[in-house]
């Protein structure tokens, strides 16, 4: 029997979807929350994680299979259900980070087949959304109007993004995912031969001046 007391995420940008399957699950005593695409799922399980993680594959902003590649390396003790209308049977499409497989359309019985079978984990910490300590980015390049900028890779949705630095390094800066909008403390940190010759540019420029 399943754990009835068990907290589930629904996922899925069809509102009716999310609704029948959230009034159904509650009827049968979950705790039942939902989510609208994979950037405010990433969000619901920052504010509680759930035992089961329900989604659809196919969504606007983060996709489902996105959404499901983050949680199995970030928060691998919860149980992932894929669902779609573009695959039939019960087996996992190949490429899909989860642990079972449910075709949209199919019955509540089938539904509850599926939740009862999960392999049973043994619940542990998730990775940290953001690390205690700044992230050390090294000083990589320059944007197209020939800023200094860096690549950040947010560590709560993993995805990368470029931020614009200026002249800063070795200082704990704050930034905002563009993907998902975690806050992001990070540091700039120049390779020695690049500081090296930032140090002679200086003090050639200084000599001009004089």
């Amino acid at each position: 029997m399943p754990d009835t007391q068990a907290r589930i995420l629904i996922v899925d940008d069809e509102p009716s979807i999310r609704m029948s399957m959230a009034l159904i699950l509650t009827q049968l005593g979950y705790h039942v929350r939902s989510a609208v695409e994979g950037f405010s799922a990433l969000r619901a399980i920052r504010e509680e994680m759930p035992v089961i993680l329900i989604t659809d594959l196919n969504m606007p902003g983060m996709s489902g299979f996105e959404l499901l590649s983050v949680i199995w390396r970030r928060f691998p003790s919860i149980q992932k259900i894929a669902m779609s209308g573009a695959y039939s049977g019960n087996v996992v499409p190949s490429g899909v980070a989860a642990d079972a497989f449910y075709p949209k359309g199919s019955s509540t019985s089938e539904l509850l087949r599926i939740i009862g079978a999960l392999p049973q984990r043994e619940p542990h910490a998730a990775q940290p959304c953001s690390a205690s300590a700044p992230l050390r980015i090294d000083r990589d390049g320059h944007n197209w109007s020939s800023e200094a900028c860096v690549t950040i890779a947010c560590p709560h949705c993993l995805r990368a993004f470029p931020q614009s630095i200026g002249t800063t390094s070795g200082f704990a800066l704050e930034t905002f995912c563009t993907h998902c909008g975690n806050s992001i403390q990070y540091t700039i940190v120049e390779p020695p031969g690049l500081r090296r010759a930032w140090t002679v540019d200086r003090a050639q420029n200084a000599s001009l001046s004089i």
